[in-house]
């Protein structure tokens, strides 16, 4: 009997997308056989990029990641409900977590064992950051961008550029 297809939901707000997220997908994309990049949209906070703007960032840098053919095995979503709940709603059986330290380590193990009660059948993954990003965060990133650095280090080319348009005087 064939494997069932192994769903993967990716959540965060990725405001905006970082070689930090890209690397944690590149990963997440080489265990599971589909993952949903799902947005994170909260009424009561303020995001640079809006909703519309991070779907087509990750569109636009999902393309480098998988070769046309293999596309479909990605896709980007919102979310404004409990993250395990939306793992459920898109069929994953896989909630995708990137670790960058022990910080996130101990967070992320009580977020996980919160979800693990709610929905026992979605199963956490940890991925560890690689060496080279392990330091990239979003809101360093938007803080360099807003005091007019150069953010080129941190984030792909085309939102390198997008930065620079939302915080060009």
């Amino acid at each position: 009997m064939a494997d069932a297809t192994r769903i993967a939901l990716y959540p965060g707000s990725f405001d905006p997308v970082t070689n930090g997220h890209l690397d944690v997908l590149s990963h997440a994309l080489g265990i599971a056989d589909r993952v949903v990049v799902a947005i994170g949209v909260h009424p009561g906070k303020a995001p640079m990029f809006s909703f519309e703007e991070r779907v087509d960032m990750l569109r636009d840098v999902a393309r480098t990641l998988l070769p046309a053919d293999e596309q479909h095995r990605l896709e980007v979503v919102s979310f404004d409900n409990l993250v395990i709940d939306a793992a459920a709603d898109h069929g994953a059986s896989l909630l995708i977590r990137g670790l960058r330290d022990g910080t996130d380590l101990d967070y992320e193990m009580q977020m996980a064992g919160m979800n693990r009660t709610l929905r026992p059948e979605v199963q956490t993954v940890f991925l560890p950051a690689s060496p080279e990003v392990r330091h990239i965060t979003a809101t360093l990133v938007r803080q360099i961008a807003k005091m007019g650095g150069r953010t080129a280090d941190f984030v792909p080319a085309d939102v390198a550029r997008r930065l620079a348009e939302k915080t060009r005087p």
